[in-house]
């Protein structure tokens, strides 16, 4: 009896952590076609190199691996669960539409406060959508509180590294290679301040989207 108990659990557990996965995806990768397709009108030169797609997109992957191994709270395991695609896309519009709305404060952040060229502009584009996207991974793993909820450690780990890797990048020979430059010194405290409110955001997004879903 105790077996099939814990089996039922680890079968729980692996659901959960495999619908965070589902909804960080979904809604990633949602609001990025939108703020590309935004960005693609409104700019007269792409918004980001075509390795510099794949970059981002290896980058922001390197967290999401290790769900697998993440804390899943009680009120996930509580009862069996049922695959919901109506509930996955609403997930995804919810969160895809928060992020491209700050894809959006941050062109304008580049395009109008500092007065980016292509080579700025993708290299600011590049650390916000990867810094933001690997933090707001921390919330969306739980229902609840973004602070009441522990990650793993190496999810946290692993979005930390990603976190520092994405912001010395534009700095070093391989941000060379990949057509990134350094940023302006007062770019960065407007990204943290982008980056913040992106969370604080998410954060109040998901408090309304569990509540309309209860």
């Amino acid at each position: 009896s105790s077996d099939v108990c814990s089996s039922d659990l680890e079968g729980r557990r692996t659901f959960a952590n495999t619908l965070k996965y589902v909804f960080m995806a979904t809604s990633a990768n949602f609001g990025n076609m939108l703020s590309m397709a935004g960005a693609s009108l409104l700019l007269p030169f792409l918004p980001l190199l075509p390795k510099q797609v794949l970059l981002t997109n290896l980058l922001t992957d390197l967290p999401e691996l290790t769900i697998a191994t993440d804390r899943v709270d009680a009120d996930w395991i509580e009862r069996p669960r049922r695959w919901s695609v109506a509930f996955i896309r609403r997930f995804m519009v919810v969160f895809g539409l928060v992020s491209s709305v700050f894809d959006f404060l941050t062109f304008a952040v580049l395009l109008w406060l500092l007065r980016a060229g292509p080579a700025e502009f993708r290299t600011g584009w590049f650390v916000e959508s990867v810094v933001s996207a690997s933090l707001i991974l921390l919330v969306v793993r739980s229902r609840g509180p973004l602070l009441a909820s522990r990650p793993s450690p190496l999810l946290a780990a692993a979005t930390l590294l990603v976190v520092a890797l994405t912001v010395a990048l534009p700095w070093t020979p391989l941000g060379h290679l990949f057509g990134f430059v350094p940023l302006p010194a007062r770019f960065l405290p407007i990204l943290a301040l982008l980056v913040l409110a992106y969370v604080a955001s998410a954060e109040m997004a998901k408090g309304w989207f569990y509540r309309r879903q209860a």
